[in-house]
């Protein structure tokens, strides 16, 4: 699951940071700082997002039975 964590952050991580600029854009601050601090907790939020849909994926493996 580690691996799988690590494809799946690839993609949560960038998104939600992106996620998170934009917001503070739309809300008219225009600030490094808080551009920066935005998109450091969107990044920082990504990684447990990236594990919880790596565990819900497993969990939802058909082959996870067959051996």
């Amino acid at each position: 699951m580690p691996r799988l964590v690590l494809f799946i952050s690839l993609i949560t991580v960038p998104t939600l940071a992106g996620i998170g600029v934009i917001i503070m854009l739309a809300l008219g601050y225009y600030d490094s700082r808080a551009i920066l601090l935005s998109a450091a907790v969107g990044a920082l939020g990504g990684f447990p997002v990236s594990w919880l849909v790596a565990r819900r994926l497993q969990q939802a493996d058909p082959s996870k039975g067959r051996d």
